[in-house]
């Protein structure tokens, strides 16, 4: 009965089902450890780790350095030509062609590539400004330079108290009698390039010139530095455009009389205080007399 029982279990009794089921990708055991989480099946966003999806960021850590400061130091360049115009206007007028002066600054913005209404309009505003008094303070720095700086304020009171804090923070002080050490002349100015030492002591000697310097710019561009006397700067700069040279400036500035001779740390305290002061909102512009000791 048992048996019989067992047979029929047997005959009735169905194969399995086979179930379909995906392929097992085999991983290598090196690999297995950096095998990531299932994937869940809601939508995700995709993080892009290539170079190229990250360079905008590498490529504004490097302008912001390059960049931001050069348009920084353009934009204090154009403003203190803005006081010089300022001053030049006040003095002769808002007619270039009437005011020499002015005529030179405007000049020397073009030079700087300082856009057309850019200049008309700072010519404007120095005409509707109001009343501004023009001061030069003397003093002296580290290792005992001449300092002269010219201010253009409202406030005669304030830019004192500014520039004699500025001073007695970084070495220097309040000092009469500097302005001795320099003495107005006029300059013209004009590239280095393709131009000896001794054809610009040529050039010098036949255009009237007084002495000529070799300086650098802002730019560290090497320049030609014309010296003559006041009365004579129109008549040297146009003897120097009739022997060929491209005038970039030419107006009245302080030369040095007498040479300060510093050392690298007195140059370098020096060049930190003459900066300061420059970027002092009424400071138009800071004259001294250095010279690197060699």
């Amino acid at each position: 009965m048992l048996g019989l029982t067992l047979l029929r279990a047997l005959r009735t009794q169905r194969p399995p089902r086979l179930v379909e089921t995906a392929p097992v990708r085999r991983v290598p055991l090196s690999a297995s450890r950096w095998l990531s989480p299932p994937c869940w099946t809601c939508p995700v966003r995709t993080l892009w780790l290539n170079t190229a999806f990250c360079a905008g960021h590498n490529k504004w850590s490097k302008v912001k350095h390059i960049k931001g400061p050069k348009d920084e130091a353009r934009g204090k360049m154009i403003s203190k030509f803005g006081m010089m115009i300022r001053i030049a206007v006040k003095e002769g007028g808002s007619n270039p062609e009437l005011n020499i002066n002015l005529a030179n600054l405007v000049e020397q913005c073009r030079s700087k590539n300082i856009p057309k209404a850019s200049i008309d309009a700072a010519i404007k505003n120095a005409e509707k400004a109001k009343p501004a008094s023009q001061h030069m303070f003397e003093a002296r720095g580290p290792g005992g330079c001449a300092l002269l700086i010219e201010t253009l304020t409202d406030n005669n009171t304030r830019t004192h108290q500014e520039i004699k804090r500025l001073l007695t923070k970084k070495r220097g002080t309040l000092s009469d009698g500097a302005r001795h050490n320099f003495i107005q002349m006029g300059v013209v100015t004009a590239p280095a390039e393709d131009v000896s030492a001794e054809k610009a002591l040529e050039m010098a000697i036949e255009a009237g010139a007084e002495d000529v310097q070799e300086t650098e710019d802002e730019e560290e561009k090497l320049q030609l530095k014309f010296v003559c006397a006041v009365s004579d700067l129109n008549k040297v700069r146009g003897s120097l455009e009739g022997l060929g040279l491209h005038i970039t400036s030419a107006g009245l500035e302080f030369v040095t009389r007498n040479h300060s001779c510093l050392d690298q740390e007195q140059m370098e305290a020096a060049s930190s205080l003459i900066e300061a002061l420059t970027d002092l909102p009424d400071v138009v512009r800071v004259w001294d007399n250095i010279q690197a000791d060699s």
